[in-house]
């Protein structure tokens, strides 16, 4: 009888909450009506209010001599003005950059009513590169939460999950945040509960996935490339970093075939052809190439999520048609590449969920116009060979952009 009736407190604790957000949001409206109302009467009316409170006054008067004592400044001083404050904007990206905020929204509202969550960057346990036991045949399936994980409120539904992990969220809430803009809400809005899903803003960055350390050791690259955070990168800013990162590592420049490459890369991060690449895309392809490089494949299974594990385990199976727990090296390419069809806006003939990936048959458009098989290909791979092999695909393929933050295998 107690546990029923806490349940009970439970639910109307829930409801009374509720009752006070609606309250709450529908006195917000009005506010914001009313102070709207307010600001178009004070335009209209050009005398002074005599009523206007000493620290109204005292405002409305630094405010008046604040053009007159910009005016008096020398050329040298308005011109340092601006150098400030760029400077300032440039700590302040870099503080984000450091503490895994990541990206700052570009037209995020300084007054919002909700406070961003404070990431904590992950660190590696001493076990972090020893092999992971996942079972092929015990599906996860793990349920989605009840609760917005910013208000902590259920209203049945107006969630929308996340594809990555179980987290769900109000369309509101984000809003309040700052964190989505009107394009990212209506499409979160759009695809959260179909078949191509919706990564929440924990996992669409996939730069906290990386340790402080690992972390530290890119902005340090960046810094010494000049590399300005949270600004848009053209093709010869990309080339001069490549540059600068084979002669840093290797000691000499890149080659021809090399800089065609990086071209390519380029591409593949800009797919609306814009001629630069946004931020965001070029800090995850160079988080991706972090934990490539200091990463094994069984560390990169452990960032896995249940429903990544899952999702994996039904694109084996469908390419296991044998049923004898193994798949061809091409197989397990093409369920690598089958990552990223659903995330594909501009073609909607690839829009294929890995879900029905199936083997390669001598008609597919896999297999066409290969004369002959390399061994490698025939080569054959178990479950857990597989899964190593497909973490870091399956890692690239969480951000909602259409960008390629990864070079695909051939």
């Amino acid at each position: 009888m107690g546990v029923l009736m806490s349940k009970k407190q439970q639910v109307e604790k829930v409801q009374k909450c509720n009752a006070v957000i609606s309250a709450f949001q529908a006195g917000v409206r009005d506010r914001q009506a009313g102070t709207k109302q307010e600001e178009e009467l004070e335009e209209k009316e050009t005398p002074a209010r005599p009523s206007a409170s000493p620290e109204e006054m005292i405002s409305e008067e630094a405010k008046s001599e604040e053009p007159d004592h910009s005016s008096s400044l020398v050329p040298s001083q308005q011109m340092s003005v601006p150098t400030r404050e760029e400077s300032k904007v440039n700590q302040e990206a870099w503080s984000r950059l450091r503490d895994g905020k990541g990206v700052e929204p570009e037209e995020l509202d300084k007054s919002h009513q909700l406070t961003p969550p404070a990431f904590v960057r992950p660190k590696r346990e001493a076990g972090d590169d020893q092999p992971v036991e996942v079972e092929l045949d015990k599906t996860e399936q793990p349920p989605s939460e009840e609760m917005c994980d910013v208000c902590e409120v259920w209203t049945a539904d107006d969630l929308y999950p996340c594809r990555i992990c179980t987290r769900v969220f109000h369309d509101g809430c984000l809003r309040e945040l700052g964190y989505l803009r009107a394009e990212a809400l209506q499409e979160m809005r759009d695809t959260a509960k179909t078949r191509t899903g919706w990564s929440c803003y924990y996992c669409d960055n996939l730069n906290l996935l990386l340790t402080e350390e690992e972390m530290y050791s890119l902005m340090e690259t960046f810094k010494q490339c000049k590399i300005i955070p949270e600004s848009c990168l053209v093709s010869d800013e990309l080339l001069q970093y490549r540059h600068f990162v084979s002669k840093q590592q290797f000691d000499k420049d890149l080659t021809d075939e090399q800089e065609e490459e990086v071209l390519a890369q380029f591409a593949a991060l800009d797919p609306d052809r814009k001629g630069q690449i946004e931020w965001s895309d070029f800090l995850y392809f160079e988080s991706l190439a972090v934990l490539t490089k200091l990463r094994t494949e069984n560390s990169l299974v452990r960032l896995l999520t249940a429903k990544e594990r899952d999702t994996a385990r039904t694109a084996f199976l469908n390419l296991d048609q044998d049923k004898d727990g193994l798949v061809t090296r091409a197989e397990c390419r093409q369920a690598q590449q089958s990552w990223f069809h659903t995330l594909s806006k501009d073609s909607q003939c690839c829009n294929v969920s890995i879900s029905h990936v199936g083997p390669i048959y001598e008609s597919s458009p896999t297999s066409l116009g290969r004369d002959c098989i390399k061994p490698d290909e025939i080569r054959r791979v178990n479950w857990a060979e597989f899964l190593k092999e497909s973490a870091i695909y399956i890692l690239a393929a969480r951000p909602n952009s259409t960008a390629m933050h990864i070079r695909l295998p051939l």
